[in-house]
């Protein structure tokens, strides 16, 4: 009787966790993945993989998003730190060969993308640090390229999105595309 109750026991454990399990693994993010790839000239791959947070009625640009550097916070241990250019994890770009953003040279690897944002005039930084959540641990030390660029207003966009524009044969625009506002960066052989 004591081993038929003690299976019984670990039987009933086992279920219960894999139920709980099941049930975090299926939860769906507010801010959902996405990803997005352009190629350009013969072999050159441009990967881009984010999460797009909604507007959900909200002011974004100056508000949400602020101007200039975030401002310290209980997660950045003191320190102003960029905007993480999208949602959750850090956004990031991957590519197979050197490429030239906005007229420099990024060598061929993955980056985070992280933006200070301006009314007129948009820092994009490529930091070698990828695989952080959001941009509370940024380390200027790890950029790889900044690039300053001027973003465009654009159509009502509800969620965060990227993605390739203006193809060539050996360049792209990328650009985000969020709420009334384009940033876009050209990325070129």
């Amino acid at each position: 009787m004591k081993k038929t109750t003690l299976t019984y026991f670990a039987s009933l454990i086992m279920v219960l966790v894999s139920i709980n399990s099941f049930g975090q693994g299926n939860q769906i993010r507010q801010s959902q993945k996405s990803s997005v790839t352009q190629y350009i000239g013969v072999d050159t791959q441009i990967t881009i993989n984010y999460s797009r947070p909604a507007v959900k009625g909200r002011v974004v640009w100056g508000n949400m998003v602020p101007y200039g550097l975030a401002p310290a916070d209980k997660y950045s241990n003191g320190k102003s730190f960029p905007w993480r250019a999208g949602a959750n994890e850090n956004t990031t770009i991957e590519v197979n060969n050197e490429v030239k953003i906005g007229g420099s040279t990024l060598a061929e690897g993955k980056y985070s993308i992280h933006m200070i944002p301006s009314k007129t005039d948009w820092v994009i930084i490529f930091n070698k640090n990828n695989n952080q959540w959001g941009s509370f641990s940024y380390d200027e030390s790890a950029d790889a390229l900044r690039v300053t660029v001027t973003p465009v207003e654009a159509p009502f966009e509800e969620f965060l999105s990227y993605n390739f524009g203006d193809i060539t044969e050996n360049s792209v625009i990328g650009f985000l595309h969020w709420e009334k506002l384009k940033v876009p960066f050209k990325i070129s052989l």
